[in-house]
């Protein structure tokens, strides 16, 4: 009899700790353990290789045509490469959802006038293209310059695998110390979803090439910005950069 009991009460026990299991909360892993992306709008880089003895045309004709392709959706910048890439353009076009996209595209292959009057006169003029899909840092957004006119520079950062968790506050500090003491205006960082993972872009202005050059003569003199670069460096694998200037029916410019 005492050995049932034993065994009875050993039964229940193990029957309680395993409902114990149960009833607790299960444990969460996160990837990312910043700021996370709140919502879908995202921003498709878009970078065309003209063909060199084709790039004036090619320029004239888009300046004539686009808008029969910004009836379709919103562009948000066109420029046209002048430094890091000779014979480029790179454009930027804002998206609600990727339902959106498909459906922009699907409209754009039954517009005869966009078919007849600039893709098919524009595409043999290209070498090739290429094309990304990112998103604003959670603590971004697109703001134009205090005025038209100036410089862009699109530098891109190659960062460690990670995401923001891992160097999301310190290129933050990174940026911001240019901002902030007023060394740049940043149009706007994104990093990537499609394309070359782990990429972070920066779209600064600059009122010309040459204020660009004294600005970064001066920020490197400047503590702050040193030392934010140099805790943000730690995670970083390579960097490019391209300056460019605005197309005239560029809406930022």
């Amino acid at each position: 009899m005492i050995q049932l009991r034993a065994i009875f009460r050993n039964a229940s026990r193990h029957v309680e700790q395993r409902l114990s299991v149960k009833s607790r909360p299960t444990p969460r892993a996160w990837i990312s353990t910043g700021p996370q992306q709140q919502h879908g709008t995202f921003y498709e880089f878009r970078t065309y290789y003209i063909q060199p003895h084709l790039n004036a045309a090619f320029l004239k004709l888009t300046n004539e045509k686009i808008h029969l392709r910004t009836a379709h959706s919103e562009l948000i910048g066109y420029w046209s490469v002048e430094y890091g890439g000779l014979n480029q353009v790179f454009h930027i076009w804002k998206y609600d959802s990727y339902a959106q996209r498909a459906s922009v595209r699907a409209a754009l292959a039954q517009d005869p006038n966009w078919i007849e009057q600039y893709i098919s006169k524009a595409m043999p003029m290209l070498s090739s293209q290429d094309n990304e899909v990112t998103y604003l840092v959670p603590w971004s957004k697109v703001q134009k310059p205090p005025k038209d006119g100036g410089v862009f520079e699109l530098a891109t950062f190659q960062m460690k695998p990670g995401g923001p968790a891992v160097w999301g506050k310190a290129f933050q500090a990174a940026v911001g110390t240019h901002t902030g003491s007023g060394y740049a205006h940043a149009v706007g960082v994104f990093h990537s979803e499609f394309g070359p993972l782990n990429q972070v872009h920066v779209l600064w202005w600059y009122e010309s090439a040459d204020q660009r050059a004294a600005i970064r003569h001066t920020s490197h003199e400047d503590a702050r910005v040193v030392a934010a670069v140099r805790e943000s460096a730690a995670y970083l694998l390579s960097q490019k950069s391209k300056l460019m200037f605005p197309c005239a029916f560029s809406p930022i410019k």
